[in-house]
């Protein structure tokens, strides 16, 4: 029972690290995005409930508008897969000595000689969906996609709202409780904390320097703040301070 259990346990964490990807990069651009909302407001000098109202807004529709898109993403590769599979067969089925040369050709590149090639091909095209997929692989280089495109979208949404939501919470925080500390600058630091953990993410799903993805990240984040702060500030003496 123990064992039974353990098993179930593992096969749940496979499939969280198998869409790892989808949740880091999301959480990337919900943070982003968010931040830089949260920070365009701060250097307009907007209300609390003004920039929990655009920042809201951003983290629904953008959200939604990349789950939507990540979605679509995955089931339009995999249609182009499948689409290009069913003329791999039907090449398979009508013309089969031109394709039987390409995989010959395919592994004559590869090393393979003589008795030993005539074997490897012999073996391959007694086989028609192994020759479909070995034509798949060696000559379209298309590898099918095993995720599914609903949770991929999913993975994506929840991501992006999870982590978009952090730089939200102080100054939701102060709406409904007013608090004496300096709301943007506590944003500033969780948002920062949540840059640091998904930039980690980031470096083990690339399988990169951990040092050198967070940095990219947190400094992702920096220059898209330090962009809305300055474009807040200039709209608001522009447009609420002429002078």
């Amino acid at each position: 029972m123990k064992e039974k259990t353990l098993h179930q346990e593992s096969q749940r964490f496979g499939a969280l690290q198998e869409y790892l990807r989808e949740f880091v990069y999301g959480g990337i651009d919900g943070a982003v995005t968010t931040f830089a909302v949260v920070a365009g407001g701060f250097g307009a000098n907007l209300d609390t409930g003004i920039i929990i109202i655009l920042g809201f807004a951003n983290l629904l529709a953008d959200g939604f508008s990349m789950s939507v898109g990540a979605y679509l993403s995955a089931k339009s590769e995999n249609e182009n897969y499948k689409k290009h599979q069913d003329i791999e067969y039907w090449e398979v089925e009508n013309i089969p000595e031109t394709e039987r040369a390409e995989i010959r050709e395919i592994y004559a590149a590869k090393g393979f000689k003589g008795e030993l090639l005539e074997n490897v091909v012999d073996q391959i095209c007694s086989d028609k969906d192994l020759w479909v997929a070995e034509m798949m692989k060696d000559e379209l280089n298309m590898m099918k996609e095993i995720k599914s495109p609903f949770r991929i979208g999913l993975a994506t949404l929840v991501s992006f709202i999870l982590v978009g939501f952090i730089p939200l919470m102080v100054y939701l925080w102060d709406f409904f409780s007013e608090v004496q500390i300096n709301i943007f600058l506590w944003t500033s630091v969780l948002t920062g904390m949540a840059f640091l953990i998904v930039g980690w993410l980031k470096s083990v799903v690339n399988q990169t320097s951990a040092l050198r993805s967070i940095a990219e990240t947190v400094l992702l984040g920096l220059l898209a703040a330090l962009v809305a702060y300055y474009v807040g500030d200039l709209l608001e003496n522009f447009f609420l301070n002429p002078s």
